[in-house]
């Protein structure tokens, strides 16, 4: 016979709950170990160098300083003091409506390029001005090249097709004095992105691009959309821009989406090959990667490799690829020491 159980006292319902505090989510996780902008950002150090920013700090949902990146302005001032007081970059702005991106995620791909030279180096990142880049599709905001020349001395060159964006990119170069690290080259062939941008005699180290991620307005605006979701601003009696971080129809969509973008720039690669030592390019969306290796296997890339990042809740990656057999990467890393 099994003996009755004994019943457990009632819990008693606490008088008066209190409130579930919100819980912060990690800021700039899982940056790059030389990634700049680890940790909060210290405001009233950024106010002090750039004072035009207080007006758009807020405190978040944590109470935390942060500025709304649903703003525009915010986010081209916030760039404008990062910019300012990590990489010394005096004088920065763009146009509107053009993209305007988020520095610590550019930052990342840099410094993961910069591993990528020290693999075939014995370890050690080449640095100044023997180390040439290639910017393609750099944009009116130089943010790459600008982050590249002041954390390695790296020498640049920017590829665009659009004017706007030339002459804005030309004024940040003069205005902060770099006319000699940086330079910018217009496309003008809008089917190609490689073909017809190269002199014969150039060599680049590396490249490095930040693709039109979609295939039409209509995708990105969805994209978009869904990003206001997630940061809980899709407040119907607020008007937000179309276009998170802005952006021109050559920097956002083009036919075919990434996808297409970057198969072309790998098919065009093959017939640049040895003008530059290593390839490479964001790729937003994972689900594209089966017809990338495709494509870099139809070209002959004897070496390639994806790099995945993070930042925060935010997940990309870069492909890299070379048609550099180890002896003549070899050979090509001897120019590093001979002009240095």
């Amino acid at each position: 016979m099994t003996a009755p159980r004994t019943p457990r006292p009632a819990r008693k319902k606490p008088e008066s709950a209190t409130p579930a505090k919100a819980v912060e989510p990690r800021e700039k996780a899982s940056l790059h170990p030389r990634n700049r902008h680890q940790g909060r950002y210290d405001f009233p150090a950024l106010i002090k160098s750039t004072p035009e920013l207080a007006k758009f700090v807020i405190i978040n949902p944590y109470g935390k300083e942060s500025i709304d990146f649903a703003s525009p302005d915010a986010v081209r001032v916030f760039n404008r003091a990062l910019l300012k007081a990590f990489y010394g970059i005096a004088h920065w702005d763009i146009p509107a409506d053009y993209l305007c991106p988020p520095v610590p995620g550019r930052a990342d791909y840099v410094h993961f390029l910069a591993d990528l030279l020290a693999s075939i180096n014995n370890g050690v990142i080449p640095r100044g001005a023997a180390v040439k880049v290639l910017d393609v599709g750099m944009g009116a905001n130089c943010v790459y090249p600008l982050i590249g020349h002041s954390d390695y001395r790296w020498q640049f060159l920017g590829s665009e097709i659009d004017a706007t964006a030339i002459a804005a990119a030309k004024a940040i170069i003069q205005s902060n004095g770099l006319n000699k690290a940086i330079q910018v080259r217009q496309q003008g062939n809008r089917k190609h992105i490689l073909l017809g941008l190269l002199e014969s005699a150039e060599r680049f180290d590396l490249t490095m691009c930040n693709p039109p991620f979609h295939a039409s307005l209509e995708e990105a605006t969805r994209g978009s959309s869904r990003k206001w979701r997630a940061l809980g601003k899709a407040d119907p009696k607020r008007k937000l821009p179309v276009l998170n971080f802005g952006g021109q129809a050559a920097e956002l969509w083009c036919e075919g989406g990434e996808a297409r973008f970057v198969t072309q720039l790998i098919s065009e690669s093959a017939q640049v090959g040895q003008q530059v030592l290593w390839f490479s390019t964001l790729v937003s969306k994972a689900s594209n990667l089966p017809a990338i290796q495709t494509a870099l296997k139809k070209a002959g890339a004897l070496q390639s490799q994806v790099v995945e990042m993070s930042q925060g809740q935010k997940q990309s990656r870069f492909v890299a690829w070379t048609f550099k057999t180890p002896s003549e990467q070899q050979v090509w890393r001897e120019r590093w020491a001979q002009k240095s």
